[in-house]
């Protein structure tokens, strides 16, 4: 039997929500081992001068406890 763990993590880009999510499995990954999926929670936009100048995802990350 596994037991999985859920954290709950924040990113962002300026390029794309997709990019947003890359950023955070990879910055996740540097201190998280055996990532087995993730799910996103949220999707949501900054905006300055009237245009979108970063995307945000919450991210819930799950993975493997050994």
């Amino acid at each position: 039997m596994a037991v999985i763990k859920v954290v709950e993590i924040m990113s962002d880009s300026t390029k794309s929500w997709e990019d947003a999510t890359a950023n955070g499995i990879r910055r996740a990954s540097k201190s998280i081992k055996g990532i087995r999926s993730a799910y996103v929670q949220s999707q949501s936009v900054v905006v300055k001068s009237n245009k979108v100048s970063a995307y945000r995802v919450n991210l819930k990350v799950s993975f493997e406890v050994k």
